[in-house]
């Protein structure tokens, strides 16, 4: 009776366990699937950014389908996200500098020109918050129908950027022709184990 208990007990909490798996990326914990907007994505890929031989941050892509180009991932349906976590501090206005500039590197300039005011006012959500510590995460989320969500420290800031083309240009910056790192690429779309 025993044995059939702790077989019933067992089929029923293996599926969990083999739905819920985590993966390290230097030291950050990833989960392997996810929930964004009611809707399941799975981890696409994961990396290190470097700056010069300093890790910098870890990033996640997740997506509902594996996807290995950009344009699938840009083209991919329903929701998506890729999450940062900071491996060391650094000074967030810093940061929204260079996202912009990953921005207007990977795109025609008409095309930046009219992300402007979107691209201002992301470089204001990180001046705000002065610095980005050593284990802090920021998320930035798409949400068909509502836009692009950026998190910080657990809180959504401010109103969604609706543009789907803002969107795109900023996954662009780690994932478009001129990356802010080659490797970190690659590793987002799975090509890096």
């Amino acid at each position: 009776m025993r044995l059939k208990l702790f077989i019933c007990a067992t089929a029923l909490w293996l599926p969990t366990l083999a739905m819920s798996a985590t993966v390290d990326v230097s030291g950050v914990k990833l989960e392997d699937r996810i929930t964004v907007a009611d809707k399941p994505l799975v981890l696409n890929g994961a990396g290190v950014r470097y700056k010069a031989v300093f890790k910098v941050y870890t990033a996640a892509l997740y997506l509902s389908q594996k996807a290995d180009s950009p344009e699938a991932v840009l083209a991919a349906p329903g929701p998506k996200r890729l999450t940062i976590t900071m491996l060391r501090d650094i000074d967030s206005a810093e940061l929204g500098k260079l996202f912009s500039r990953g921005m207007e590197d990977n795109m025609e300039r008409a095309a930046f020109s009219r992300l402007i005011p979107g691209v201002l006012r992301m470089s204001q959500i990180f001046s705000n918050h002065k610095k980005l510590m050593a284990g802090e995460t920021f998320l930035v989320d798409w949400i068909p129908g509502t836009g692009t969500l950026i998190t910080v420290k657990g809180k959504v800031e401010g109103e969604p950027f609706k543009e789907p083309e803002f969107y795109d240009a900023l996954m662009r910056i780690w994932l478009g022709p001129k990356p802010a790192d080659w490797m970190l690429k690659d590793a987002l779309l799975g090509k890096v184990k």
